[in-house]
């Protein structure tokens, strides 16, 4: 594998002072930060304004979602059985007359990207407020609405997330500089550092999140346990 030396190289446009580098890296973690920018969310406006039966439902999903997944050509978006287990589990509202809503569409959105860091019980903590709004009218707090405000803050948390990457990435390549290693091992190690700083974040945040859950469900069933004593108190 090719190497370079270089005291500074580009990073986006970010001035980033290293011993070596290797080109293999540097253009690996240009095209991944460039390839954030071109996540294809979906807008409300893209949603179909019809009611779809379960095929079409699975159909549009695997069509607007499939570029996210990590393996396009074998992963699954959305099955039959999925969307029977999210029903069983009160996840998702069930179709009427066998077709689903917009309103189901945003909830499965929702779970799509939810299921990769929270588990079953998580989501329906989470999502239990909006399913209590599900097929609200648009004059209303309506999940329409809900999701736009979502998108939003999506959209504008982007660029964040891309400077916080590129902040990682150049510390970084500071480790190890000093180590008796080959420029191999060292590229190694550079990467193995960036990887565990990543994990790290999403550990703290994946917690923090749960952490969140947790109390709104304690709270719940604190509220639930005292409406049960007053109720005893009556009689």
């Amino acid at each position: 594998m090719k190497l370079l030396r270089v005291r500074e190289v580009k990073f986006l446009g970010c001035a980033t002072r290293i011993v070596i580098m290797t080109i293999d890296n540097d253009n690996l973690m240009n095209s991944i930060i460039a390839s954030l920018g071109r996540i294809d969310t979906i807008s409300l406006d893209e949603m179909p304004n019809i009611d779809l039966y379960m095929d079409q439902l699975t159909t549009f999903m695997d069509e607007r979602l499939k570029k996210t997944t990590r393996h396009p050509e074998t992963d699954k978006i959305l099955t039959k059985t999925m969307i029977n287990n999210y029903a069983k589990n009160d996840l998702l509202p069930p179709p009427v007359r066998k077709k689903y809503s917009r309103d189901h569409v945003i909830l499965l959105i929702f779970i799509y990207y939810l299921k990769n860091i929270l588990s079953i019980n998580d989501i329906q903590t989470l999502l239990g407020p909006l399913n209590d709004r599900f097929h609200r009218s648009d004059d209303e707090l309506n999940l329409s609405r809900i999701y736009q405000n979502a998108y939003e803050l999506q959209s504008e948390a982007l660029e964040p997330v891309i400077e916080d990457l590129k902040k990682k990435y150049a510390r970084a390549l500071e480790t190890f500089k000093d180590e008796n290693i080959s420029d191999e091992e060292k590229k190694k190690m550079q990467m193995i550092s960036f990887i565990i700083e990543l994990s790290y974040d999403v550990y703290v945040k994946k917690l923090l999140i749960e952490k969140i859950l947790d109390n709104v469900t304690e709270t719940k069933a604190a509220a639930k346990e005292k409406s049960k004593d007053k109720g005893k108190d009556k009689k």
